[in-house]
């Protein structure tokens, strides 16, 4: 029987638990057609978020198409445009020459093309003839607005991994290009469509979104709560018997503990456990688990370790145990982090890296618990 915990994928549904109130705040913005913005650490449920609330939307007889894009490979802006393009137009038709009539018809005077080969190899409805300009930068951000008035019903755009177009050279400008046309668009503009803007590397997105100020006033921005540990322990608890296994509650509140409320770590975890076990789920059968899973995840947080600076690792190390005032002499010397200017620098650098994030209250939040747990016990040994 296979496993009820889900976590190569995104859920919907039964599998879906906790954060009632953002699917509804996040409905209702997509149901008014406001753009958003969903920042939060990588595998804490953005996706599903986006997915529920889109399905709760359908039960409701709302109709829409949804067009889903990641960035996470993309380093330049031809090949951005070129993926969203490619989506947006696959939505137009099923053949060749549908997808041909279709460039021709929604991105005439543009260096957009289709090209059999590209298609062929990348799966990619859409080619360029030549560079990108900002016209075709433009007319591929207004295309869902486009496609929205001729189908009759709404476009909901998904972009994951937002961030990375300020990897990209051009990608500043194609952000403010964005930015003007979400600015300019009228009432039955937003009826039309809207996008909703997912970053897991949050640094990255809070430099967008809070230090630049980027899309200020556009978008909406939805914040993703903890899910309680109260309804992670109940869920996994009927999840286990359905298999026909028993878990102590205690014992599984002390795995959202150690997880710090991680659904995809706990999803995982507990699955690990479930094909361990033919009954009760003992400690021992958690310990084994954890070791597993700790081996499954060490060779990337081995070579994040070894991509830091001796005088990282230290700050780290400050960090894992406790410490808060780095600036301090007693920490300074303790560590030997050199100076106060030293320190500043190694805390930009650990959350450039996106190894850690400072807080409201400028405390270290080390953004991984799965990382922080293993390079607490294997790497630096702390009890």
């Amino acid at each position: 029987m296979e496993s009820g915990f889900v976590y190569s994928s995104y859920v919907t549904g039964k599998n879906f638990i906790g954060r009632r109130g953002e699917v509804s705040a996040l409905g209702n913005l997509i149901r008014q057609g406001e753009n958003v913005v969903l920042q939060a650490p990588p595998k804490t449920g953005k996706r599903s978020l986006v997915h529920q609330a889109c399905f709760n939307l359908r039960v409701e007889g709302e109709q829409f198409n949804i067009v889903e894009l990641s960035l996470l490979s993309v380093r330049d802006i031809s090949e951005f445009v070129l993926k969203m393009g490619s989506e947006l137009i696959k939505m137009t038709g099923n053949t060749p020459e549908e997808y041909e009539d279709s460039i021709a018809r929604y991105l005439p005077g543009t260096h957009f093309i289709f090209d059999e080969q590209t298609f062929e190899s990348r799966n990619l409805t859409v080619a360029l003839d030549g560079e990108p300009d900002s016209r075709d930068i433009r007319e591929i951000f207004t295309l869902p607005y486009k496609l929205a008035e001729v189908k009759g019903s709404k476009f909901v755009v998904i972009v994951e991994e937002f961030q990375n177009i300020m990897l990209a050279e051009g990608g500043e400008e194609a952000c403010g290009i964005l930015e003007d046309i979400f600015n300019k668009l009228l009432p039955e503009g937003r009826k039309r469509a809207c996008y909703v803007l997912c970053g897991s590397r949050i640094n990255a997105m809070k430099e967008m979104f809070d230090h630049r100020r980027m899309f200020f006033r556009t978008v909406e921005r939805l914040d993703l709560n903890p899910v309680s540990n109260k309804e992670i322990c109940e869920h996994a608890i009927r999840t286990f018997l359905t298999t026909g296994k028993v878990i102590d509650k205690d014992l599984m509140t002390g795995v959202c503990i150690l997880f710090k409320g991680n659904l995809w770590y706990i999803n995982h975890f507990c699955a690990i456990c479930d094909s361990l076990s033919k009954g009760y789920i003992m400690e021992p059968v958690l310990n084994s688990a954890l070791e597993r899973l700790c081996a499954i995840h060490e060779p990337g947080f081995s070579a994040i370790m070894n991509d830091l600076t001796t005088f990282q690792v230290s700050l780290l190390k400050a960090i894992l145990e406790g410490n808060t005032k780095f600036c301090s002499t007693e920490v300074i010397e303790k560590y030997r982090l050199n100076s106060s200017a030293n320190v500043k620098r190694l805390r930009e650098a650990l959350c450039k890296k996106e190894i850690i994030f400072f807080d409201g209250e400028d405390q270290p939040v080390i953004i991984d618990p799965m990382f922080e747990y293993w390079a607490k016990k294997y790497y630096f040994g702390i009890e």
